[in-house]
This record gives C-alpha cells, sequence and structure tokens, in this order.
C-alpha cells in the first residue's frame, strides 16, 4: 500500500518540477521581450532573461519543489547542474546538427533529458 502511494508522491513532484521549469522559461523569455521592447540590445535582454530565470527557477524549486531553504552551497551545487545540462542540450545539439543536419532536433531531443537529469540530480544532490 505504501509503495503506491510513493510513487504518486514521486510522480506529482516531478510534475511540479517541470511546471516550475515551464513558469521559469516564461519568466526567462517574458524578461528578454521587455527588454528587447525598452530598447535593450538583445544580448544584453538575452543574458538578464537567462540570469533572472535562473534565479526564479532556483528559488522555485528550492520552496516549492523539494521543501528546502536556499543556502550558498545548494545554490552552487544548482550552479553545477545548470552547466551540466547546457553542455547536454549542446552535445545533443551538436550531434543532430552533424548527423541530420537539423540542430532543431536536438535540441528537442535535449529538453527530455534535461529535464529527468536536472529532477534527478535535484532530488538527490542539490537539495538532498
Amino acid at each position: 500500500m505504501a509503495a503506491p502511494m510513493i510513487d504518486m508522491m514521486r510522480q506529482r513532484q516531478f510534475a511540479i518540477f517541470v511546471l516550475g521549469g515551464l513558469l521559469c522559461a516564461g519568466v526567462d523569455v517574458g524578461t528578454m521581450q521587455l527588454l528587447l521592447a525598452g530598447g535593450v540590445h538583445h544580448t544584453a535582454a538575452a543574458s538578464a532573461g537567462f540570469g533572472t530565470g535562473l534565479l526564479v527557477n532556483y528559488a522555485f524549486h528550492s520552496r516549492v519543489t523539494f521543501g528546502q531553504g536556499a543556502s550558498a552551497a545548494n545554490f552552487a551545487r544548482y550552479l553545477c547542474v545548470v552547466g551540466l545540462n547546457y553542455l547536454l542540450t549542446i552535445a545533443c545539439v551538436a550531434l543532430a546538427a552533424s548527423l541530420v543536419a537539423n540542430p532543431l532536433a536536438g535540441k528537442i531531443l535535449s529538453l527530455p533529458l534535461v529535464a529527468v537529469n536536472g529532477y534527478l540530480l535535484s532530488k538527490f544532490w542539490i537539495f538532498k
């Protein structure tokens, strides 16, 4: 009886993780678009959007998804996972570009890989 309940809780937590990621992607893109509309250079706007999304993502997952407070150690581990997921994304994009001449296919392929990797590392390393 306990095993199905634990599985349901894990599925719910993963769903919250994915929804939080989508929310933060909206913050990222929305910030960029607002800055672009205000005349900010696209590189600065994209960077500000990325940074804002990253901070909101960390705060959301630490408090909502995993019920933990923010700490310097957790944030450092979070940045390591962000870097790892970035490298995973770039590898998928490069692989798809070289094999099928379609970098977008690699980006799309990377999305579930990055989501699962981010969730597992968050659950068992960042917010353990």
